[in-house]
């Protein structure tokens, strides 16, 4: 059996019984670890599979189709990470008109009764689900109590007194705050993917960039930043990466670009993960070429100096 799912319809994943939370999970922060891991050890605990159900597009993003909000993490790497924490399943439902029109109580029964036949359901603090968010987590435990499942919540997760949350995660990445990022991640910033052709416009102008397209999600950055690249080698490759839309050539898509230092291989195909440092500038449109080019050798510069004073990480999970 695949260890991922998508429908709610299907049968039931687990005909014995399942732990179950439910979340977002935008960032996999250490609030939702949190939450993951008492998921795991509960299953555990009663010798059951553990099952995480997020949601795909996210709801914020279904109903904001035009102007879509920042996303912190990917489609694949939020799979990724919930596999990393221990869960066996994981159902990534959906989000469709469908989906959204079930009341509270028909998502308790369709999905978590029928379809991952929960005994245990554990949510985080201030969790709504069902049509207009109209379930709460009173409604939950009723749930449960007519559906055969219990609901526990956890508490809110805090770092120096402050709730940890992916609101202020984004922020703090617009605003090129690495550090505190990484400190509520539990790990640095990343954005993994498989390399990808472009349109060589970098070679050309000297600087070849490895790229990375965004799965048609709207990322939490935009700008030049300083990097490492992880996945080509024993160790990170420093590099300078641009995030954006590429205004100086009229580019659309939000496209993740990283020029590897000292680097000369082919990645096409290859999976990495590009780890934000530091923030050096915004994204700009130049009048030509040649200006864009010069501006990309002090970026370059700049990139350098900085990762030489900046020990890098092990490898991160994207």
């Amino acid at each position: 059996m695949s260890r991922l799912f998508r429908d709610v319809e299907g049968g039931p994943r687990s005909p014995h019984g399942s732990v179950v939370c439910i979340g977002a999970f935008d960032g996999l922060h250490l609030g939702h670890q949190a939450l993951v891991r008492r998921t795991v050890s509960r299953a555990r605990e009663l010798g059951l599979p553990a099952i995480a159900l997020s949601f795909e597009p996210l709801p914020r993003e279904f109903f904001a189709a035009a102007s879509p909000p920042p996303r912190l993490l990917l489609p694949r790497a939020k799979v990724e990470g919930l596999l990393a924490l221990g869960v066996d399943q994981v159902g990534l439902l959906r989000f469709d008109r469908a989906l959204s029109g079930l009341s509270a109580e028909s998502f308790a029964r369709a999905v978590l009764h029928e379809r991952v036949a929960a005994r245990e359901v554990w949510v985080g603090p201030d969790f709504r689900f069902g049509k207009a968010r109209g379930g709460d987590f009173a409604t939950l435990r009723a749930s449960g109590q007519a559906l055969g499942f219990v609901a526990g919540e956890i508490e809110p997760v805090l770092l120096d007194g402050e709730r940890i949350s992916s609101t202020r995660i984004r922020a703090a990445l617009q605003a090129g705050e690495f550090s505190a990022a990484a400190r509520w991640l539990g790990r640095p910033y990343a954005i993994g993917g498989r390399v990808v052709r472009g349109r060589q416009l970098g070679r050309t102008l000297g600087f070849p960039t490895a790229n990375l397209r965004l799965a048609g999600k709207m990322p939490a950055l935009r700008g030049i930043y300083a990097t490492w690249v992880h996945g080509v080698g024993a160790a990170p490759v420093a590099s300078v990466s641009s995030l954006g839309t590429r205004p100086t050539v009229d580019g659309v898509e939000p496209l993740l670009e990283a020029h590897l230092f000292d680097f000369d291989g082919d990645l096409y195909g290859r999976r990495i993960e590009v780890e934000f440092v530091a923030r050096l500038r915004d994204e700009l449109r130049f009048p030509d070429l040649a200006t864009l080019t010069a501006q990309m050798q002090r970026d370059a510069d700049q990139a350098r100096h900085l990762l030489a004073h900046t020990p890098h990480s092990p490898r991160v999970p994207a």
